[in-house]
């Protein structure tokens, strides 16, 4: 009798439990449908957003584009979360300048250099005669920005461009002008808007122009009849030396020199404002000297300084430095642009030399 019983309570036991479990199961199910369709409906609700109908408005007024294109369009468009929480990810430690440098100054990224450089040299010579922009610095930047050409940014730029500028309120004033200006250059240059891979904020090609750039500074530099940044290293290197050249690049002038400090800093450093505002000659007078104070002393400069592994180095900024950081506004990004230039500029003369 005791066996019978413990068999029906083990037996009652194993239903309840699978009752249980199947129960369970459906409502994960159930939850996982819920989500897919929330999904799915906030990918289409996304596109009745005032902002969104604001923008459609606007480009219809604005740009003679048509209402119905861009519904279809931006029916298309994917809302990349993935690119908000990029967006939005807590500020990364900041490299200091030793650690900072061994990411693009390596032996690689320079034989690399000098290969662009060689595969392109008519192209550099010709830049740098008409800009009057060395080709040491053209290609030092795509260098830098796209290991010259190949990492280039694997999202749609439409997606990118869509998701700041209709879901990422923080900056949407700033990427619904790259959106627009985005649009404009694809009816312009005749590409198909979701063709085109960047980075996540939306930058395109070996210089990883925003759109805006594109409008303003992109050329057709072999002629062919586009401004191709993408695939065409011609019109990508016109394109960068154009934006130099716009920026106020000053061929033959110095970019920066090391500064040599005559007891404690006399001035406090912010590296965040490289513009050259102070004469070497006021700076000698603060006890900063540089290898340039005696030789131009009524030339303005900045100074800087770069964290090395087991010190402090102080630096004066000229002109030419503030250009490059026209291009993105690190004074190490900046630095790091000058010393590849400087590394692809004697790796090459010396082959040159070696060719002779």
């Amino acid at each position: 009798m005791f066996l019978k019983h413990a068999y029906l309570f083990t037996l009652f036991f194993v239903i309840l439990f699978n009752a249980s479990a199947l129960n369970a199961k459906n409502q994960v199910v159930a939850m996982s449908n819920t989500t897919v369709a929330d999904k799915s409906a906030n990918q289409k609700s996304w596109q009745k957003q005032k902002n969104v109908q604001d923008f459609i408005q606007q480009m219809v007024n604005k740009h003679q584009f048509k209402a119905k294109d861009l519904h279809q369009l931006f029916a298309r468009v994917k809302i990349r979360q993935d690119i908000i929480d990029l967006m939005n990810r807590p500020a990364e430690k900041v490299k200091p300048w030793h650690e900072y440098q061994k990411i693009f100054l390596t032996p690689k990224r320079i034989q690399a250099g000098v290969r662009f450089w060689q595969e392109n040299r008519g192209a550099l010579a010709y830049a740098e005669k008409v800009y009057q922009v060395p080709a040491q610095i053209i290609a030092a930047i795509i260098g830098v920005e796209t290991f010259y050409g190949k990492i280039t940014g694997q999202h749609r730029v439409i997606d990118a461009l869509s998701t700041l500028a209709f879901a990422y309120p923080k900056r949407a004033k700033y990427f619904s002008r790259e959106l627009e200006a985005y649009l404009l250059l694809c009816r312009d240059q005749r590409i198909d808007p979701f063709s085109l891979k960047g980075s996540y904020a939306g930058a395109m090609g070996y210089g990883q122009f925003m759109p805006s750039s594109y409008q303003q500074y992109a050329i057709d530099f072999d002629g062919q009849g586009i401004k191709d940044i993408w695939h065409n290293p011609t019109d990508a290197i016109g394109s960068v030396a154009n934006y130099f050249k716009q920026h106020g690049w000053i061929m033959g002038e110095p970019v920066v020199t090391r500064a040599r400090i005559s007891g404690k800093i006399p001035v406090e450093v912010d590296n965040r404002r490289v513009k050259p505002e102070t004469t070497l000659a006021d700076f000698a007078t603060q006890g900063i000297q540089s290898m340039l104070s005696e030789k131009l002393p009524h030339r303005k400069a900045s100074l800087f300084s770069l964290e090395e592994k087991d010190k402090i180095t102080y630096w004066l900024a000229f002109h030419n430095f503030y250009v490059i950081t026209r291009y993105n506004h690190s004074h190490m990004y900046a630095m790091v642009v000058y010393l590849l230039s400087q590394e692809l500029l004697q790796a090459v003369t010396e082959k040159q030399q070696k060719n002779k």
